[in-house]
């Protein structure tokens, strides 16, 4: 049995597509190892994609039947149990880069090719570990002291509602007060 090129362009391209997809499942969306809930969805939905693009890729398809397919896969946020955002949002990532992967046709170099899946890996890791972690966390909470919402109790307020909730919160904003409950609705911020 004799391979051709075209399966040796397969398996290298898979090769590459499957790099790619682990670095950014395993070495960034998977840090903690209790959060494995998406893992083997990601992998699959990636190697999926890239086998159905890259099969396809032979016939002749035009281009409304690609964002079809596409939509297909972003109706399943809608028709499936909710995901968090962020989880939907590396779906797409590992959807996309198995798409990138499987239909860069021969006109393109691999150094294009390359170059594009090094800045989705390098987009990914920069907004995963630096901008995210210093985004703040918002919760609101009903709160019954309505004296410490005087600006002169602000700092008692601050040390309440640390004590309260645990967190170490970085500002808070005082929102809805119904004086009639004894009870006023705060906004607070922090850090995960």
């Amino acid at each position: 049995m004799e391979f051709s090129l075209e399966f040796y362009n397969l398996v290298l391209r898979f090769a590459f597509n499957l790099l790619i997809a682990t670095i950014i499942i395993r070495k960034i969306y998977y840090r903690d190892p209790s959060n494995n809930d998406f893992v083997f969805t990601y992998f699959m939905f990636n190697s999926l994609i890239f086998f159905f693009a890259y099969l396809l890729s032979n016939i002749d398809i035009n281009m409304g039947f690609g964002f079809g397919m596409f939509a297909v896969f972003a109706i399943l946020r809608y028709r499936t149990d909710p995901i968090p955002i962020k989880e939907m949002t590396y779906l797409f990532i590992v959807i996309t880069i198995g798409v990138i992967n499987a239909l860069t046709n021969t006109d393109s170099s691999y150094v294009s090719l390359f170059f594009t899946n090094m800045i989705l890996v390098i987009l990914t890791y920069v907004l995963e570990r630096y901008w995210q972690n210093n985004l703040l966390i918002s919760r609101t909470v009903v709160y019954e002291k309505i004296e410490n919402i005087q600006p002169v109790n602000h700092d008692a307020l601050l040390t309440d509602l640390q004590n309260r909730t645990g967190v170490d919160i970085v500002r808070f904003e005082v929102r809805r007060t119904d004086f009639l409950k004894d009870t006023v609705n705060i906004r607070i911020f922090y850090k995960e």
